[in-house]
């Protein structure tokens, strides 16, 4: 009797798949091709380089930090509490994983511009401006990345086993002492994942930065910007920081590797 799995795959699903592979690889291996080996570490160094790489570095931090705090408790929210319009509030929150990023950076401006929507009482009353700062670079990378944290968290939440905390809750632990000493260490390496992709996609955001927060040197210009302006003046310096994007990306992909397919 034979056993399963030994029996050979279809020639055409074969030849499609390798032709799906070979359709990702191709541009990746004419990038590692067309890379400047030798000067690379010399041209990670250069000041626009450098400044470039610590900026998104800074951001892709503060970015995880703001959605951590933000978007743990939303996803516990959406996952635990039954409430009118729940999918509604979810599509609103996951939708700017699919909306084009250059229109959320639209959407920032007429909200938090000087003249928008909040932006105007942040200006008036603060002092605020959050348009072409180091601070708007983060707004618009928390707003695309969030969600990439939202859905991990809220689906390591929907598996984490409530018995849990309702036993804690019968012990008479508060709902929030339930929280912090059971529920967060329950699905503490779905946080770390989402925590993960969040910082991933903030480090390689382009559309929402550079339309609400701009292409400032050492101040908004993060990589992937920095790589869209040097593609005109230095194409050796593109590709080093396209390799630096595409081998923090990978790392990230090994990190998680079982992780992510798990959580979905």
């Amino acid at each position: 009797m034979p056993r399963r799995g030994t029996s050979r795959p279809p020639l055409a699903l074969v030849v499609l798949a390798a032709s799906a592979v070979a359709f990702v690889a191709l541009p990746l291996l004419a990038l590692a091709q067309r890379a400047p080996w030798r000067e690379l570490g010399s041209l990670l160094v250069r000041p626009a380089v450098a400044d470039a790489l610590r900026l998104s570095m800074v951001t892709a931090a503060a970015t995880t930090g703001v959605s951590l705090l933000l978007g743990v408790p939303l996803a516990w929210v959406l996952a635990r509490v039954e409430f009118p319009g729940r999918s509604l509030v979810r599509a609103l929150v996951t939708l700017p994983m699919v909306l084009p990023p250059v229109v959320g950076g639209v959407a920032l401006l007429f909200a938090l511009g000087r003249r928008g929507l909040v932006g105007q009482w942040l200006d008036a009353q603060l002092g605020v401006l959050l348009p072409f700062s180091t601070a708007g670079v983060v707004v618009a990378q928390t707003f695309v990345a969030m969600p990439f944290l939202v859905i991990t968290v809220e689906a390591a939440l929907r598996g984490a086993d409530r018995r849990y905390e309702e036993v804690a809750a019968t012990l008479g632990a508060s709902p929030w002492t339930a929280f912090r000493r059971i529920t967060l260490p329950l699905v503490a390496p779905g946080i770390a994942a989402g925590a993960l992709l969040c910082w991933a996609r903030a480090l390689g955001e382009f559309g929402a930065t550079i339309t609400f927060a701009g292409n400032l040197q050492g101040r908004t210009q993060t990589l992937p910007l920095a790589v869209f302006g040097a593609l005109e003046s230095d194409r050796d310096a593109a590709v080093a920081l396209s390799l630096v994007l595409v081998a923090l990306s990978l790392v990230v992909l090994v990190v998680l590797r079982h992780r992510w397919w798990v959580l979905r």
